[in-house]
C-alpha cells in the first residue's frame, strides 16, 4: 500500500510520524511524508523535514520526504490524488470533556475532501 503521511510540526503530528513508520515497517507499506505548513507549530519545515528523514532511514524506509505550499489540506488531498497513493495518514484530534473527538481545520478538510481513505491517528 503506498500511504502519505501528513505532518507539520505539532505533537500528534510528531506521534502520528512514529505510528506510520512502525506501520510501514511491519505492513511492508510504502511510506511518502508531506511536511505541511503548521502556522501553531514552534519547530520550523525544515527540522520537522529532517526529523522525518531521520525516522525512515532509521527504520530502512526508503520513503520521500517533501515539502508542501499553499493550503496545507488542499495540499495534501492533491497530492494523494495526483500520485495515486492508496491512503492519507495524519496526526490529530483532541478529546473533548464529553469524549468527543475534535478535529483541526486540516485534518477536517482532509476527511471530507480526499477520495482516498484517511486514517486519523490519536
Amino acid at each position: 500500500m503506498d500511504v502519505l503521511l501528513g505532518i507539520g510540526g505539532s505533537d500528534d503530528s510528531l506521534w502520528a510520524l512514529e505510528c506510520a513508520v512502525e506501520r510501514a515497517q511491519v505492513a511492508g507499506d510504502s511510506l511518502s511524508v508531506a511536511v505541511l505548513d503548521n502556522p501553531d507549530s514552534d519547530r520550523s519545515r525544515e527540522a520537522v523535514a529532517e526529523r522525518a528523514r531521520t525516522a525512515l532511514a532509521d527504520a530502512g524506509l526508503g520513503g520521500d520526504v517533501r515539502t508542501l505550499d499553499g493550503h496545507p489540506g488542499s495540499a495534501l488531498v492533491d497530492l494523494a490524488e495526483a500520485e495515486g497513493f492508496d491512503r492519507i495518514v495524519l496526526g490529530g484530534g483532541e478529546t473533548s470533556p464529553l469524549g468527543k473527538v475534535q478535529l483541526g481545520s486540516i485534518a477536517e478538510f482532509v476527511l471530507l475532501n480526499a477520495t482516498v481513505s484517511v486514517t486519523l491517528i490519536r
